[in-house]
C-alpha cells in the first residue's frame, strides 16, 4: 500500500487538475466569446461601424465580467480583440492555470489560450418597402396634413400626364427617402460576401401601380372586357338631338329622283365627329319643286354601366377614348381595379376572398384583374340604370362638361373639374418586385421623378399589393425563393404611413368608384371601417405565412389597427425627421443578426 501511495496520489492530482483545466478553458472561451459579441454590437453605434474606444471597453468588460482574475488561481489573465477585414471581431483570451496537486511532481503550469469571432451580419434577408404616398406626405411632420402646398402636374416616365403636391421643406416625403437610405446603409454595414438581401417597394394611395408586374407574368391575369360606369352613343337617328335652328331651300326645275338622292346626313360619321347635318328633301310636281330642309344635330349619350374592350388598353398601348367625339387618344397607366370580394368587414382566414388572397392564380374574369380607367367613368345623377342626357350644347365630357348638380353628369378624367387635380384618382409611381438591388438602384426608386405625394390614404391597398410580391406562395413566389443551397429568406414587410386610413366614395379606385359600385360598402359608404377589416385581414395573411410586419407612423400616432396589424413589439411612432430615421435604422437591426462564427 505504502508502495502504491505515490502513483495513486499522481493519477488523483492528474485527474483533479485536468478537470481544472477544462472548466477553466470552458469559463475562459465564454468569457472570449461575451467579450467580441458586446465588442461587435457596440460596433454599430460608431460613426463608422468602428473597434472604437467604446467598443474596446465594452468588450474588456463583458470578459471581465464573465472571467475574473484568481479564479481558479489562475494568473496572467489577458484578453485582446482587433475587427477583420469581412467585418468580424476576433479575440484571443489566455490564463496560466497552476497545477494543484500535479506541482508536487514538478509539473509546471499550463497555459491556456482560446480564439473567438463574432459576427453582425444579416441572413437570408427579402424586405418589402410598402411606403405611404398620399398627398398629406408634402407637409412637415410637426404640420396639419393640409398644409396648403400647391398642386403641380408633371409628365410620368410613361409620357402620361400626373399630378402631386409639391413639398414643403422638411416634409414627411423627404424624410421617408432619407430613412430608407438609412435603413440600407444600415443593412450594408452587416454584410459580408455570404449575406443576401432583396428588396421591393409598393408606393400607396388610394391605389397601387401593380400592373407591369402583373403583365410581367401573364397579361390573361387582365380582363379583356370590362363593366364601367359610362357612356356610348344613343342609336342614330334616334338618338338625334337638335343642335341649332333648321333652315329650308326651295328649288325649281328638279326631277323627283335628284330630289330624293339629297336626302341624308353630312358628314356621314358624324357621331364621330361630334356633330352632323341632316338633309330631307320633299318634292312637288307642280314645277318641279324640291325643298332641302337642313337640320343641324348633335349625339345623344346613354349613361350607365357598359362593357368595353380592354384588350388593347392592357398591353399598353395607346387607344382612341370610345366615350369622346374628339378622337382623343388614351393609355393604361397601369393602375388595377382589384379582384372580386364580399360586401363585409370579417373574413374568413381559410377562405379570403380573391382580393385579399395573395396566392390566387387568375382562372376567371372573377379573379383576374380590370384596368383602371379614369377616362372613361362619369358621374351620373342616377345611381343604377341608363339615362340618357341630350339637349343643345357641347357634347358632355369633352370640350365644356358641365359639372354642377342640375346636370350631374361630366367626366371623372376632366381636369376641369379636378377630379384628377384633386387627388380622387390617383396611379401612382410602379411598384418594384422583389430583387437584388444596390445603393443607386434604391436611391433612383425613392428619388425618381414620380415618387410623389399625391391621392388618399388607403391602407388595405398597400398591404395587399405588398404581401402579394413577398408571398413565398403566390404568383411572385419565384421572386423570393431561397438562394441556391441556402435556407428560405426572413421576409420582412416594412409598412410606413403618416396616418390613419380615411376613405372617400367620391375616389375611384381599386373597388371601382364606390358611391356608385359599392363593392366593399354596400349601401353604406362606411368606408374606413370595411377597408381597415380588409387591411387587419391581409396583415395577417401575411403572419400566416411567416412574414414579419414592421408599422412605423409619422406624425400621427399608430391606431389599434396599425398596432394589430404589426408583429408583436414592433410598430413604432416617429414624431419628425430625425426619429423617423431612428426607427427605420433600429429596424434595420433588428433584420440584421448578431452571431457568433467561431
Amino acid at each position: 500500500m505504502a508502495a502504491m501511495l505515490v502513483p495513486m496520489a499522481g493519477l488523483a492530482g492528474s485527474a483533479v487538475d485536468t478537470a481544472r483545466l477544462y472548466l477553466v478553458k470552458v469559463r475562459l472561451q465564454q468569457a472570449c466569446d461575451a467579450g467580441v459579441l458586446a465588442g461587435r454590437k457596440a460596433m454599430i453605434s460608431s460613426p463608422n461601424n468602428l473597434y472604437d474606444s467604446n467598443a474596446q471597453a465594452q468588450a474588456a468588460s463583458f470578459f471581465t465580467n464573465n472571467f475574473t482574475s484568481g479564479w481558479m488561481t489562475t494568473n496572467n489573465v489577458s484578453f485582446s480583440a482587433s475587427p477583420t477585414s469581412d467585418n468580424q471581431l476576433a479575440g484571443t483570451a489566455s490564463a496560466t492555470v497552476p497545477m494543484a496537486l500535479m506541482g508536487m511532481f514538478g509539473i509546471a503550469p499550463s497555459a491556456l489560450t482560446v480564439n473567438c469571432t463574432a459576427r453582425y451580419d444579416t441572413a437570408d434577408t427579402d424586405v418589402m418597402f410598402v411606403l405611404d404616398n398620399t398627398g398629406s406626405m408634402a407637409c412637415p411632420p410637426n404640420q396639419p396634413d393640409s398644409c396648403g402646398q400647391p398642386t403641380l402636374s408633371y409628365t410620368r416616365p410613361d409620357g402620361t400626364t400626373g399630378y402631386y403636391v409639391q413639398p414643403a421643406s422638411g416634409s414627411r416625403i423627404a424624410a421617408l427617402q432619407s430613412a430608407v437610405m438609412t435603413f440600407y446603409d444600415t443593412v450594408a454595414s452587416t454584410m459580408d460576401p455570404s449575406s443576401h438581401i432583396r428588396y421591393g417597394f409598393v408606393t400607396y394611395t388610394s391605389t397601387v401601380n401593380a400592373g407591369g408586374a402583373v403583365t410581367s407574368l401573364s397579361p390573361d391575369y387582365i380582363v379583356n372586357n370590362w363593366t364601367y360606369d359610362t357612356r356610348t352613343p344613343a342609336p342614330s337617328p334616334s338618338g338625334d338631338v337638335n343642335n341649332g335652328s333648321s333652315s329650308s331651300v326651295t328649288t325649281s326645275g328638279v326631277s323627283q329622283t335628284t330630289c330624293n338622292n339629297q336626302a341624308g346626313r353630312s358628314p356621314a360619321s358624324g357621331y364621330n365627329a361630334g356633330t352632323a347635318t341632316v338633309y330631307t328633301t320633299s318634292w312637288n310636281s307642280n314645277g318641279s319643286k324640291c325643298t332641302v330642309t337642313t337640320q343641324p344635330v348633335r349625339m345623344s349619350w346613354i349613361y350607365g354601366y357598359q362593357s368595353l374592350d380592354t384588350s388593347q388598353l392592357k398591353l399598353g398601348n395607346t387607344i382612341t377614348d370610345p366615350t369622346k367625339i374628339t378622337g382623343a387618344q388614351v393609355k393604361w397607366q397601369g393602375c388595377l381595379e382589384e379582384r372580386d370580394t364580399t360586401v363585409s368587414s370579417t373574413f374568413d382566414p381559410t377562405n379570403p376572398t380573391p382580393d385579399i388572397d395573395p396566392d390566387l392564380v387568375p382562372t376567371s374574369d372573377s379573379t383576374r384583374w380590370r384596368p383602371m380607367w379614369p377616362d372613361v367613368i362619369y358621374a351620373r345623377n342616377g345611381v343604377s340604370g341608363n339615362i340618357t342626357k341630350s339637349g343643345s350644347g357641347p357634347p358632355v365630357g369633352d370640350t365644356a362638361a358641365p359639372g354642377n348638380s342640375s346636370t350631374g353628369y361630366y367626366a371623372y378624367a376632366d381636369t376641369k373639374l379636378t377630379y384628377l387635380s384633386s387627388g380622387f384618382m390617383v396611379c401612382g409611381k410602379p411598384v418594384s418586385r422583389i430583387k437584388p438591388m444596390s445603393r443607386s438602384d434604391v436611391s433612383n426608386y425613392v428619388y425618381a421623378s414620380d415618387f410623389v405625394p399625391w391621392g388618399g390614404t388607403y391602407h388595405d391597398t398597400g398591404m395587399i399589393w405588398g404581401l402579394r410580391l413577398i408571398s413565398p406562395t403566390g404568383l411572385f413566389a419565384s421572386d423570393t425563393t431561397a438562394w441556391p443551397n441556402r435556407n428560405p429568406p426572413n421576409r420582412y414587410i416594412v409598412f410606413m404611413t403618416d396616418g390613419n386610413m380615411a376613405t372617400n366614395s367620391s375616389i375611384y379606385g381599386m373597388w371601382g368608384w364606390e358611391q356608385y359600385d359599392k363593392r366593399t360598402t354596400g349601401g353604406t359608404l362606411n368606408g374606413d371601417t370595411v377597408h381597415n377589416a380588409r387591411f387587419l385581414a391581409t396583415c395577417q395573411e401575411a403572419k400566416n405565412r411567416n412574414v414579419t410586419i414592421f408599422v412605423v407612423s409619422v406624425k400621427t400616432a399608430p391606431d389599434a389597427n396599425l398596432n394589430a396589424c404589426a408583429s408583436s413589439g414592433s410598430a413604432y411612432f416617429a414624431t419628425d425627421a430625425a426619429s423617423l430615421t431612428a426607427a427605420f435604422q433600429t429596424i434595420a437591426k433588428q433584420v440584421a443578426m448578431l452571431r457568433l462564427s467561431q
